[in-house]
């Protein structure tokens, strides 16, 4: 089955500033939709885009950028990554990182993250004090997740500050139309962002920790595999850049959408124990990350379209997550929305292995929002960030007081 090319720029800044509008365009008039100028299918509905993901013939398989002398550490940190791996190698590695998951690092941080969004939060407050806008992005949400994922990783205090600048170099590099400088920027982001890990995996070895690197480094299964260098090197740079980029995005789409709701915002102060299935709703009423591809390792059939082996097809994780056919009032933000199957930590064997540690960054910082202000409300415009796929605000000036 062919179809025409969808009419849809994802580089127009009409379409990244709302894409739902065109999603639910084009979700009426196919589920899945052939895009010319990205060279690869398209899955608009949540049954087409669910199946893209758990369907085992289309696989997630990483191809060296080139030419590869350019990006040699760029390649490095994701032909070993776990979300580029298929099995049997994605099970084995999945396996090892889980087992070090399985310590309890988690429910041992949420004291300590809950005791972070508040004196964030305090900050804000104390900063704004009713009068003055000040900034979620930088004040509070680009901070919580990378102070977080540093605690869970045991990165000192010192050398936090690095991470989200090589995080945030390194994920521009999976936007469409880049320029060369973000190229450069994510391959040297990668170099010394492995780098440092090395040297901070050498130390663990010598002078083991509590935290989740010593247990990555000495993590062995039944038959005493462990995770090779690049690998664990690889899978710290994972948490970071998938951990708190979904986390800064939720935060700073969820409470602009919070505040553009405000019958919402009143029902959950109203309602705190509405706060985790708000938290599901925000991450389905616009979600931090917007398409995710695979590729065909065979011919597969995807909502009546024939895929070919070696052709790409990306689940357009927002549009799903829209789908009228099952949400009801789709485009309604409902915070007590009780049947919420979205897909914003994907489906199937990817499903996001750090969705645990997302639901208590974000239920601590929303929380913390709610319970210590009585005025939290717009200070000014917020600003978009210029990419699609990864969705998320540059600014959101708030006014908050005690």
């Amino acid at each position: 089955m062919t179809l025409a090319a969808v009419p849809l720029d994802l580089t127009d800044p009409a379409v990244v500033a709302d894409p739902y509008p065109a999603f639910a365009a084009a979700r009426a008039q196919a589920p899945v939709q052939w895009h010319e100028g990205l060279g690869l299918w398209l899955a608009f509905s949540h049954a087409q885009a669910n199946a893209v993901l758990r369907d085992r013939r289309l696989g997630r398989l990483w191809s060296d950028r080139v030419p590869a002398q350019r990006f040699e550490s760029f390649n490095l940190i994701h032909r070993n990554a776990i979300l580029e791996m298929e099995p049997p190698d994605h099970t084995r590695l999945r396996h090892l990182i889980s087992t070090a998951f399985a310590r309890g690092h988690v429910e041992r941080l949420r004291p300590w993250v809950q005791e972070l969004a508040d004196s964030l939060v305090d900050g804000l407050v104390e900063r704004s004090a009713g009068t003055e806008p000040v900034d979620l992005l930088s004040g509070m949400a680009e901070e919580l997740p990378v102070a977080v994922i540093a605690e869970l990783l045991g990165v000192p205090a010192a050398d936090r500050p690095l991470l989200r600048p090589w995080s945030n170099a390194i994920v521009k590099m999976y936007e469409y139309g880049r320029t060369t400088q973000v190229e450069d920027d994510a391959e040297r982001a990668a170099a010394e962002f492995a780098a440092y890990l090395r040297e901070l995996a050498a130390q663990r070895r010598r002078t083991p920790g509590e935290d989740l690197l010593t247990h990555l480094v000495t993590a062995r299964d039944a038959d005493g595999d462990r995770l090779t260098e690049d690998e664990l090197v690889t899978t710290c740079i994972l948490l970071l850049n998938a951990g708190h980029e979904a986390t800064v995005n939720v935060s700073g789409n969820g409470l602009l959408a919070l505040l553009e709701h405000p019958d919402q915002l009143r029902r959950l102060r109203e309602n705190p124990g509405l706060l985790p299935a708000a938290i599901e709703e925000l991450m389905r009423f616009d979600s931090p990350l917007q398409l995710f591809e695979r590729t065909a390792t065979e011919d597969v059939a995807i909502g009546g379209v024939a895929i070919e082996r070696g052709q790409r097809i990306a689940a357009l994780l927002g549009s799903a997550n829209r789908d009228p056919a099952v949400f009801s009032a789709a485009d309604t933000l409902h915070v007590g929305r009780a049947d919420n199957p979205h897909i914003t930590f994907g489906a199937g064997v990817h499903f996001c292995i750090g969705a645990p540690l997302a639901r208590v960054e974000l239920q601590a910082s929303f929380g913390a929002l709610l319970r210590r202000t009585s005025v939290l409300e717009l200070g000014g415009p917020a600003v978009r960030r210029p990419e699609f796929v990864l969705r998320g605000l540059r600014e959101l000036p708030l006014v908050l007081a005690a």
